[in-house]
């Protein structure tokens, strides 16, 4: 007999770097396990308008501005789930909002937390590495749960190609390539490519409904405008630089520590600080606001 198949509307929901979560009662289909707020898609609905009346009625907020995530089909032994995941950001007016017990997580809780498997994919793209090592050799990518930005150039294609083959799922997760790179790729491994960078002006080229459904998005900003505009257009996180002066860039405009804080407070999605910062700077940088670090010569050490 044929498994039956339901559409399910899933929403993200994103506040100053937290994620809401609740929980399946008993009596429900994968019961006692936490979950992201949603429901079944109703007959004569698109997807996003069920996402939308399932966070009205479950949570108690209504959210016009939602961005696509993901799309997932997952097989369990009963039932075929389409997942339809879409994402959007809660304005401080509206926690106070929020029905109980759906409760705001820090993106680190998530991978303790029991959901069902069809979410796996989903935690991967919300739990970020706190230090993000940048380099132009790909023997440079991390043992340890540090990701890698391989900023290496495009051109002799098939040599890269090759490197990418030798890597296992596990380390392409870590892997960061930037659009264009990712671009000349073959499509087979276009799909094994998770993260995907974007320079600013890059960035600032695209508009909301243009990135690539399924993958996670960061990008370069070194102001507001650029910060807001990757918000906008439903980027997963951001480089947020230069900090301080670097030995490359001795003359350009620094943030400072202060500033960086200033701009990365009301961020709803994580925040990397970049120039002249080391891995030993991660304490000081999340006391302002930072979700992790990224650099280049201070960050060669990491293995």
């Amino acid at each position: 007999m044929a498994k039956a198949i339901v559409d399910v509307a899933i929403a993200i929901l994103l506040h100053k770097s937290k994620v809401l979560v609740g929980w399946r009662q008993a009596n429900q289909h994968q019961g006692n396990k936490h979950e992201f707020p949603g429901g079944k898609v109703e007959q004569g609905e698109t997807p996003e308008q069920a996402c939308r009346r399932e966070i009205y009625e479950e949570v108690g907020i209504g959210l016009k501005d939602w961005h696509m995530f993901d799309m997932i089909q997952h097989e369990y032994d009963d039932i075929i789930v389409n997942l339809h995941l879409f994402h959007a950001y809660v304005p401080d007016e509206l926690l106070n909002q929020i029905h109980q017990p759906w409760a705001w997580y820090d993106r680190d809780q998530l991978a303790r937390l029991n959901f069902p498997k069809a979410n796996t994919v989903i935690l991967q793209r919300l739990i970020w590495s706190h230090l993000i090592k940048i380099n132009d050799r790909i023997a440079a990518l991390p043992q340890s749960n540090a990701q890698l930005y391989w900023r290496v150039q495009t051109g002799e294609i098939e040599k890269i190609e090759q490197q990418l083959r030798t890597l296992n799922d596990v380390q392409r997760q870590k892997l960061i390539l930037n659009i264009d790179l990712w671009r000349e790729l073959n499509t087979e491994l276009q799909a094994k490519i998770d993260t995907i960078h974007l320079k600013q002006s890059q960035l600032m080229g695209l508009n909301k409904g243009e990135l690539v459904i399924g993958k996670r998005f960061i990008a370069a900003c070194h102001d507001a405008v650029s910060l807001q505009h990757a918000h906008h257009i439903g980027c997963d996180a951001v480089f947020l630089s230069p900090v301080n002066s670097t030995e490359t860039h001795p003359n350009a405009k620094v943030l400072g520590w202060d500033d960086f804080a200033e701009l990365a407070k009301d961020s709803d999605i994580p925040v990397f600080a970049l120039g002249g910062v080391a891995p030993e700077n991660l304490e000081q940088a999340q006391k302002h606001h930072a979700y992790g670090l990224a650099g280049i010569r201070q960050f060669s050490s990491i293995n």
